[in-house]
C-alpha cells in the first residue's frame, strides 16, 4: 500500500501550512516512522518562523532533516518522537526519537533515530534535543562538585540546564527569570528561583539562556572573581550589547559560547554525538522535565499555534503536538 503523509511548512515568513508529502517505502537499512509526538523548540523555531535567521547563518541552522532553504518555504524542526513501523525486525515496534520535522511519517535511515528508554514517555522524549543542548553545554561548562552555579533564563534551554544541574553533586543552583510564574517550574525541578534583582552573587559558574542583553548583562554582574558565564542564547539577528568594562577585566571574568552543532571539545575524543542523544534521553526518565511540557495541540493546529507562539499569546516552553488518526495518510 502506498504511503503518504502531511508535514507543516513554512510557507512565508510569519504563514505556515500543512502540505501533502509522498514517501518511498523503505529502502535497505531504513525505517518507516509514525509520528506520535513532536516538540516545538520555541527560540529556535520561532525565529525561523518570522523569518529572523540571519543570512550568514542559513548553513549553521540547517536541520539534520530539513527539506527548503531560508527564508522560506522550509520545512523545519527537530524534536519527533514516533514509532517504527517497517525496516530491521529490531527496530520494528520501537519508539524512538529522530531530529525530525513536523510531520505525520517519514523515512530515514535506521542510523538516524535512537531508541526511547524503557520509562521515558513518549511526550516526554521530545525534550531529547534540548536536553542533549544541556548536556553539551553543562560538558563545556565543566562545573566541579559544590560549585555555586546560576542559570539565567527559565526558558526551554535554561529550564533543562537546570533539571540536569539539579541531580550535580552538592551544586547549589539557582534558576533566574524576570517572569515570576516560572517559579514553579524551578520547584519541579527542584532548584531555588530568583527574579533577576533577588539573585544571589558570587557564583563560580553562570549559564545564560535568555536571549536578551539584559540578563547577558546580569549573567556577568552575579560572577565571583575569575567566575565564568557560558552562552547558550541564540540571539538570531539582533544586536546585543554587553558591559565589558567595569569588572569584566579586574575580576578576570569569563565569556564563552556553547553550541550544540559540534560535541564539546572537552570529550570530543571521547564522546560522539550518539553518544550523547543516548545520554539525555537517559536523564529523561526524571519524571520532573514534565515541567518543560506544554500545550498540547492537535498537528492540524500547527499553521494557528505558530503565530501564537511568535507573538506570545501562547505561553510555552516545549510545546508539545500530537498526532492522530493513524489511518489518515494511507
Amino acid at each position: 500500500m502506498a504511503v503518504r503523509a502531511r508535514a507543516f511548512w513554512l510557507a512565508a515568513p510569519g504563514r505556515g501550512e500543512i502540505r501533502p508529502v509522498p514517501l518511498a517505502p523503505p529502502g535497505a537499512g531504513e525505517v518507516l516512522v509514525r509520528t506520535l509526538h513532536s516538540g516545538v523548540s520555541r527560540g529556535t523555531e520561532t525565529l525561523v518562523f518570522a523569518g529572523k535567521v540571519p543570512p550568514n547563518q542559513y548553513p549553521t541552522m540547517r536541520a539534520p532533516h530539513q527539506d527548503g532553504d531560508f527564508p522560506a518555504p522550509v520545512k523545519y524542526g527537530y524534536l519527533n518522537v514516533g514509532l517504527v513501523e517497517e525496516g530491521p525486525a529490531e527496530l520494528v515496534g520501537s519508539t524512538v526519537f529522530c531530529l525530525y520535522p513536523h510531520q505525520t511519517r517519514y523515512v530515514v535511515p535506521a542510523s538516524a533515530v535512537t531508541v526511547v528508554p524503557d520509562g521515558v514517555p513518549a511526550a516526554r522524549a521530545v525534550l531529547a534535543g534540548t536536553v542533549e543542548t544541556a548536556v553539551n553545554a553543562l560538558w563545556d561548562a565543566a562545573p566541579l562538585v559544590g560549585d555555586r552555579i546560576t542559570v539565567v533564563g527559565a526558558g526551554m534551554v535554561g529550564s533543562a540546564v537546570a533539571g540536569v544541574l539539579a541531580r550535580f553533586p552538592g551544586a547549589r543552583v539557582q534558576l533566574v527569570d524576570a517572569d515570576p510564574n516560572r517559579a514553579g517550574i524551578a520547584a519541579a525541578l527542584g532548584v531555588d528561583f530568583a527574579l533577576p534583582a533577588d539573585a544571589t552573587g558570587e557564583r563560580d559558574l553562570v549559564v545564560h539562556a535568555s536571549a536578551s542583553s539584559a540578563g547577558l548583562t546580569r549573567a556577568l554582574e552575579l560572577l565571583a572573581p575569575e567566575g565564568t558565564v557560558v552562552e547558550l542564547s541564540w540571539y538570531g539577528d539582533r544586536p546585543v550589547s554587553v558591559p565589558l568594562g567595569e569588572n569584566f577585566h579586574s575580576r578576570r571574568l569569563v565569556l564563552r559560547s556553547s553550541q550544540v552543532g559540534t560535541v564539546s571539545p572537552n570529550v570530543r575524543g571521547r564522546r560522539t554525538f550518539a553518544d550523547r542523544l543516548a545520554l539525555a534521553l537517559e536523564l529523561l526518565a526524571d519524571s520532573a522535565f514534565d515541567a518543560l511540557l506544554t500545550g498540547p495541540c492537535d498537528f492540524e493546529e500547527l499553521p494557528e499555534i505558530f503565530p501564537r507562539l511568535v507573538s506570545g499569546e501562547l505561553p510555552a516552553l516545549c510545546h508539545v503536538v500530537d498526532y492522530g488518526n493513524p489511518t489518515a495518510d494511507l
